[in-house]
């Protein structure tokens, strides 16, 4: 055998042939397998484009969500305002009757190269960002003049991922349905300028009572930066924010072609001469509805935008019969003085949603809601100091001399007190009297003896947030608060001392009845029970003989309720509350003019109407006693236990351990030597003694 190596055998090892004609087929197999598979690939994927191009060209556009308005609905279902328009008729205009600078100043801040893309700006995109970190701001838009027309005509607002993709497809479509200039005048027409303004012909005529075709360049500036941010640059709520918009267009008008450098500074240094700001609200409830607004944009975080072009709907909490009791009781009872004003506001304290809500005596005279606005409370504060004295360890039969009284707090600090009318009983009353006749020497020496800064921090707790000091004064309500805050914290009293969230809107949904934003609402312990209870208990008592509301007394007769009444030299206050519905009603000028008795008194004829029509078909109850707490007769002149001698007998809640123990000596009963071993006390009284030790 040779020794020779074999070549082949070295190159083509195991069953391999080393034939090359057999090589050059499998490579030849190869590129025709290759061949094949690229020419299915292209096949495929130009039927595929193809299909996709007929798909984006010929398939129905959706149904707009501008055809569906944004509404607001009671807690009923039933509809009480149309937010598409916010009372504005939308006046669409041709693309030839809106200016150039309109047109060129909104493609220059919000899509520089809206002429040469197809739908997708990824070079502007990049630009916007570009400019934005230079300037450190968001001044120019990412998204294409055609991507925000089909978010706002066909798309809900949901913040996901997802959405991104038929937003995609929608702008193609109108890409391949409309020129550029149809693709512009539908955008100027929907895209929302605040105030209710959708579209540049209703903004013309908002902010300068112009029709569009009439706009200057510093007007057309001016209104093409709002929608980056309508409650920011409108010149209606700040003349700073847009002008410096204003500048910003001008500045990428100028950067890109549209104007030159001199125009521009011409333009700004133009003087903005805006209409008379109109707020005619459509609808029931205005007050109530443009509340609502505000809560879905600044509680519920809903843009302003959103809230008035994508067909959601505001679930209120609003009871229409409710609110129409409400605004009878002010046209009935409000007195026609010139300026005089009211305002109303119902809330179900067991879930904080208010009921109705009025915010003065004309919406479209004057659409400012006097239920924010501040005012001293007068008494309407005190139930807070005998809360806080109550928590402290006082009772109903604690007693203080009604007279004209200088305390001294502070150790040189004087204070001197009187009663309304200087009405007093110059004698000692009991808690229970002091609030039936809202006796001012009684609130201010509960107050000094618990300290202010304590019923400071009590009524913190009831969610008044408004700048309270701990001055003397306080206890008599000089302080201003809202009518909102004040209905806070008298719902906590009407819960038991749980207090709630004032709420106008239960859900919000899209189009589609998906809830889309929502909102936490915490109930939170204000104060135990036990106190809650006995205070209300107390504060019945201004409806009867010889009380503040006393007068009001036969309208709401079948009804358990307690409140208390307010009255200042320029406010009058009634607020008060059955165990399903408080109340809370101010009278008054905005401008501080004095009120006369007859405008006083209008506050609680106001707030007795309303009670009686708006619990018309509501069962009658009672608050719920919780347990822990003793029902004793005592004698309203000594805060001591009823004897039966005495000629007057009240009936009054304690805390256990808190009662007093001692029959009155003042009326002694017979044969007694008024010691403590002979009280004549009942064997549940002589029980607690002894439980407590005090048996002897």
């Amino acid at each position: 055998m040779s020794d020779k190596p074999n070549l082949m055998e070295d190159t083509w090892s195991g069953t391999e042939t080393a034939d090359p004609i057999v090589h050059y087929d499998r490579a030849r197999r190869k590129r025709a397998l290759l061949l094949k598979l690229a020419l299915y690939f292209f096949t495929v994927t130009f039927l595929s484009g193809f299909l996709f191009y007929l798909y984006i060209r010929f398939s129905p556009l959706p149904d707009s969500d501008l055809a569906t308005h944004s509404r607001i609905v009671a807690a009923d279902g039933s509809l009480v305002a149309d937010l598409l328009n916010n009372g504005q008729n939308r006046i669409k205009v041709g693309i030839n009757e809106i200016p150039a600078d309109v047109q060129n100043g909104t493609i220059a801040i919000e899509d520089a190269q809206f002429y040469q893309h197809s739908g997708l700006n990824l070079r502007g995109l990049a630009r916007a960002i570009y400019v934005d970190i230079k300037s450190g701001e968001i001044v120019e838009g990412g998204s294409s003049i055609t991507q925000q027309l089909a978010k706002v005509l066909y798309l809900t607002h949901d913040r996901t991922f997802t959405r991104k993709i038929p937003e995609l497809l929608l702008t193609l479509k109108l890409e391949t349905r409309y020129t550029k200039q149809e693709i512009l005048e539908q955008y100027l027409n929907v895209v929302y300028y605040g105030h209710g303004a959708n579209g540049i012909g209703t903004a013309a005529k908002i902010y300068f009572n112009k029709n569009v075709s009439e706009l200057t360049l510093a007007e057309s500036a001016m209104l093409v930066g709002i929608p980056r941010g309508p409650s920011i640059y409108s010149p209606f709520v700040d003349m700073n924010k847009a002008k410096e918009r204003q500048w910003q267009v001008l500045e990428a008008m100028v950067r890109h072609g549209y104007i030159t450098q001199e125009q521009a500074n011409d333009a700004y240094r133009q003087k903005i001469v805006l209409a008379e700001k109109k707020d005619i609200q459509s609808g029931m409830a205005p007050y109530f509805t443009r509340y609502a607004t505000w809560s879905a944009i600044n509680l519920h975080g809903v843009p302003e935008d959103e809230l008035y072009s994508s067909g959601m709907i505001l679930h209120t909490t609003i009871d229409l019969n409710m609110q129409k009791a409400a605004e009878a009781a002010i046209q009935k009872f409000l007195p026609a003085a010139p300026g005089l004003q009211a305002s109303l506001i119902a809330i179900d304290p067991k879930t904080g949603h208010i009921k109705a809500m009025v915010g003065g005596r004309d919406f479209n005279q004057s659409p400012f809601n006097r239920v924010t606005a501040k005012r001293q409370p007068g008494s309407a504060f005190k139930p807070f100091v005998y809360l806080a004295a109550l928590e402290a360890g006082a009772t109903p039969s604690k007693m203080v001399k009604s007279e004209p009284t200088t305390f001294t707090y502070e150790k040189d600090q004087m204070y001197t007190v009187k009663n309304f009318n200087d009405q007093y009983a110059h004698d000692y009353i009991g808690m229970r009297e002091a609030i039936k006749k809202s006796d001012n020497i009684y609130a201010v020496a509960t107050a000094l003896e618990v300290t202010p800064q304590r019923v400071v921090e009590t009524a913190k707790r009831f969610g008044i947030a408004s700048e309270l000091k701990p001055y003397p004064s306080l206890a008599l309500g000089v302080f201003p608060v809202s009518p909102m805050e004040l209905a806070r914290a008298y719902a906590a009293l009407a819960n038991g001392g749980t207090l709630l969230e004032p709420t106008a809107i239960q859900q919000i949904t899209n189009a589609y009845g998906r809830e889309i934003y929502g909102r936490d609402l915490d109930a939170q312990k204000a104060a135990d029970p036990q106190n809650v209870f006995i205070l209300t208990d107390m504060m019945k008592s201004i409806f009867d003989q010889g009380g503040t509301a006393a007068r009001i007394a036969p309208t709401v007769a079948n009804r358990v309720v307690a409140g208390k009444t307010g009255t200042t030299d320029t406010d009058a206050w009634m607020a008060g509350f059955s165990p399903n519905l408080v109340t809370v009603v101010w009278v008054g000028y905005d401008k501080d003019q004095f009120l006369n008795s007859t405008e006083s008194y209008s506050a609680a004829q106001i707030w007795g109407d309303f009670m009686k029509n708006a619990l018309e078909n509501t069962p009658a109850s009672d608050f719920a006693r919780p347990e822990g707490l003793l029902e004793l007769n005592i004698d309203p002149t000594t805060g001591m236990l009823a004897s039966k001698n005495c000629p007057q007998v009240q009936r009054e809640f304690f805390r256990i351990g808190t009662e007093p123990y001692q029959e009155c000596t003042e009326h002694p009963s017979s044969g007694s030597s008024n010691s403590k071993k002979d009280t004549g006390e009942s064997g549940v009284k002589k029980f607690w003694k002894w439980f407590r030790g005090d048996a002897n």
